[in-house]
């Protein structure tokens, strides 16, 4: 036998309230979609505009028979920068722009410009296919194995 007094718990109705709340959750779902859809219907691009060129160069990536990456100055044809090892971001990016010229049917022989911008930022574009790559956007190691190009020619290039 029990000594504690009778309770009569009662559990009010919240049931009506809970219900309010996932419609209005619903409501706020459906109208951030439907203006996601709006805006990309429109042709918003959400991409931030690229900053002034402040530097280019035409470069061409040439595979030497013992693996090693030589790049040429399109103008002058002549070698300004020489990679050795794995250089696995360098090479993936390379493959990723030869890729997209290998599925358009172009040729290896037009060159790829790398571009400096006013902001620091750094593009790899392939003016045949119209594919770039924001180098930034892979961290600062990464865009730095392309940052280097840009003494390409001077007195002093990049190993």
């Amino acid at each position: 036998m029990s000594t504690l007094p009778k309770q009569h718990w009662s559990v009010p109705n919240q049931g009506l309230s809970l219900n309010k709340s996932m419609a209005w959750i619903g409501v706020f779902l459906l109208a951030l979609l439907v203006a996601i859809g709006l805006a990309r219907w429109s042709g918003l691009d959400p991409r931030t505009p690229d900053a002034p060129t402040q530097w280019q160069l035409a470069l061409q990536f040439k595979d030497l028979p013992n693996g090693d990456i030589a790049v040429l100055d399109h103008i002058s044809g002549r070698q300004v920068a020489h990679f050795s090892g794995e250089q696995g971001f360098l090479r993936s990016s390379l493959r990723a722009l030869v890729r997209a010229r290998h599925r358009e049917k172009m040729g290896p022989d037009a060159p790829f410009l790398l571009i400096g911008r006013t902001d620091g930022r750094l593009t790899l574009v392939d003016p045949s296919t119209q594919q770039r790559i924001d180098l930034e956007s892979f961290g600062p190691s990464n865009a730095a194995v392309f940052a280097g190009l840009r003494l390409a020619g001077s007195e002093t290039s990049p190993r």
